[in-house]
């Protein structure tokens, strides 16, 4: 009895791949096979439109345009030297960037990109936003302190208003209404930045 509960088993899996039973069922295992495979490789293919795609390299990097600034200038509130100013740069570069990055993956992931697409997508948002961050710290190194603070802000305001126009550009929307609002919030969070950075030298 065993022998032939065996044989039932291995005969229907035979069917189900296409081992046995009919022609009609044979070629319909094997349309599947090829639609699987076929998805499979979709899934790892990048097409080289996918280099020229704005949210690819920009999708982070106006947060951290405005990270940066308000980091520079509310370190700069409290009174802090060069080397704290740096040191909260390369963490933006590096761990902030890492920890954006994986989101950014996990986003391309959530809307059903495939493995590469959404591999690419992460690389080029971590290197736009290292290139940012790289940027600002120039900034702090080649100019005295109360001189790179100013040259920060308006190096932050103009990259904004860069990827702001590109944006727009390509979503076919209004260019100044869009620049003026993100410049707007921009300047908000600077100014914030430089409030709190006042107080807690004001209280420690």
């Amino acid at each position: 009895m065993s022998t032939q509960g065996n044989d039932h088993k291995k005969a229907r899996t035979q069917l189900k791949e296409g081992k046995g039973g009919t022609p009609e069922r044979k070629a319909e295992a094997e349309t599947r096979h090829k639609a699987r495979y076929m998805r499979q490789i979709a899934a790892l293919r990048v097409n080289g439109s996918e280099f020229k795609k704005l949210d690819n390299y920009i999708l982070g990097s106006s947060a951290a345009i405005i990270t940066n600034a308000s980091l520079i200038v509310g370190l700069g509130s409290t009174g802090a030297g060069k080397g704290p100013i740096l040191g909260g740069l390369l963490t933006i570069a590096l761990a902030d960037n890492i920890s954006d990055s994986l989101g950014i993956h996990l986003y391309k992931e959530s809307e059903g990109c495939g493995v590469r697409l959404s591999a690419l997508a992460t690389g080029l948002n971590f290197l736009s936003r290292l290139l940012v961050s790289l940027s600002f710290v120039a900034v702090v190194l080649i100019l005295p302190l109360s001189q790179a603070i100013l040259v920060g802000i308006v190096w932050a305001l103009l990259l904004l208003i860069f990827i702001s126009y590109l944006i727009t550009k390509s979503d076919h929307e209004n260019s100044i209404s869009e620049i003026i609002k993100h410049v707007l919030v921009a300047v908000f969070v600077i100014v914030l930045s430089r409030c709190v950075g006042s107080l807690i030298a004001s209280y420690f």
